[in-house]
């Protein structure tokens, strides 16, 4: 990964990893760290600086605690920096990956949750993650019957939204913070309700090495892991056709022990 360049600044593309000029390799690379060689996310075995170690506590399934290293640390990281706790109020737009993880984590930080969705029948599932209200985004009702509710939105959503009608439901100094999506928006943010609001538009990442071992052993301490589906390596192509249609819930975990059969 390179930080810019002349080709990409900024960069039009949304992800690194689409940059002709300059790809990011996650095996047999550099570690531009330590300037060791990287081995990529499918090794046996891997040496690594003690730096990079995390540790996962005892009593979480570790397949449920890989994605959290991932959906878990990226919904995370914005929920600590922008102080949720007890009596915030939090609202997430999408049930996905990542939506699911931020349902869990606000919950368990103490915040009272909503969801937003486009899509009607989500409400039992949402409520067993963690969700104390859900939203439909497509029925303007129920929209404006929480303007100015919210002091932090995470917005999940992989692909280009218009976030527009979000902006009325944040409170006073509230932040939407988008995880899911890098790339331009469309339609264009309409900058009234940030002026006049003096409410904010943000985006995160996932987080550093103190934050992730934070994130898991809070999520020890409260028992929270990824909902996942465990598949073999030679399942992977078929995992992949039903991400696309959305069909997991919530991630896929690859047993490895599969790789030798």
């Amino acid at each position: 990964m390179v930080d810019s360049c002349q080709h990409c600044e900024p960069c039009q593309h949304g992800l690194e990893q689409y940059c002709e000029e300059f790809p990011t390799l996650t095996y047999n690379g550099t570690d531009r760290h330590d300037h060791t060689t990287t081995y990529g996310g499918y090794s046996e075995k891997i040496v690594v600086s003690d730096k990079f170690v995390l540790k996962v506590p005892d009593g979480l399934d570790l397949a449920g605690a890989a994605p959290l290293l991932c959906a878990g640390i990226t919904t995370y990281s914005p929920l600590r920096h922008w102080n949720v706790g007890k009596g915030s109020k939090v609202a997430v737009v999408g049930l996905g990956g990542l939506g699911h993880m931020a349902l869990k984590l606000a919950k368990a930080l103490g915040a009272e949750v909503t969801l937003f969705t486009r899509s009607p029948g989500k409400e039992q599932d949402a409520r067993r993650l963690g969700a104390d209200n859900i939203v439909l985004s497509r029925d303007d009702s129920q929209m404006a019957a929480v303007k100015s509710r919210f002091d932090l939105i995470i917005d999940t959503v992989p692909y280009v939204h218009d976030i527009n009608p979000y902006m009325p439901t944040l409170n006073i100094s509230g932040t939407l913070v988008l995880v899911g999506y890098l790339g331009p928006l469309e339609p264009f943010l309409n900058s009234a309700s940030l002026v006049l609001g003096r409410k904010s538009v943000a985006g995160s990442l996932i987080g550093g090495i103190a934050e992730t071992q934070e994130m898991l052993d809070f999520c020890g301490k409260h028992g929270i892991t990824s909902d996942i589906e465990i598949i073999q390596m030679q399942e992977i192509n078929a995992a992949y056709e039903r991400m696309l249609k959305s069909d997991v819930k919530y991630r896929f975990v690859i047993d490895m022990a599969s790789l030798k059969a």
